[in-house]
């Protein structure tokens, strides 16, 4: 899938990935897409429950080698 703008939280712990998640995505249009990396392990419970309480769409959560990648759909 293609995104429109990537965000590479690896290294940083939380809250900082939702933090500068949450600041990417208001300055992106309704709709686009957001490509994030992180690589701290709350991320899998943080990420879909801040999209969940933001009303933006998590579209996929995988775990690749050294990171998980979200793709997160502006609401």
């Amino acid at each position: 899938m293609e995104w429109d703008n990537e965000l590479d939280a690896s290294g940083l712990l939380c809250p900082l990935p939702v933090l500068k998640a949450r600041k990417r995505l208001q300055d992106m249009a309704q709709g686009q897409v957001l490509r994030m990396l992180a690589t701290d392990p709350a991320a899998v419970v943080d990420v879909p429950h801040f999209c969940a309480e933001s009303g933006h769409e998590l579209i996929s959560m995988e775990e690749e080698i050294d990171a998980q990648v979200y793709l997160i759909r502006r609401g």
